[in-house]
């Protein structure tokens, strides 16, 4: 499954990145991450990932929860929501 979190930083940035990286080299299980983002504008970071369930994902919510507030949103392709619509 495919999950992309949108993060706001609750503290300092430096604190916010050294917490994250150490939440990023201690995964859930099966949680493999595609790609880390600083941004601009309403989020401070956004994280695209892959994991086995909405369980292992919430783990990772949860590990975050001390220094950022993250909104995760649950992904599929384009290909695979063109399939679900049918031919088109």
């Amino acid at each position: 499954m495919l999950f992309i979190a949108l993060i706001k930083f609750k503290k300092k940035a430096r604190d916010a990145a050294e917490y994250g990286k150490s939440i990023l080299e201690n995964l859930p299980k099966g949680v493999k991450i595609i790609g880390t983002y600083w941004t601009l504008g309403r989020y401070d970071a956004v994280w695209v990932y892959e994991a086995p369930s909405e369980k292992e994902a919430i783990k990772l919510g949860i590990d975050a929860g001390e220094v950022m507030q993250t909104q995760t949103l649950v992904a599929i392709s384009r290909e695979e929501a063109i399939k679900l619509l049918g031919k088109i």
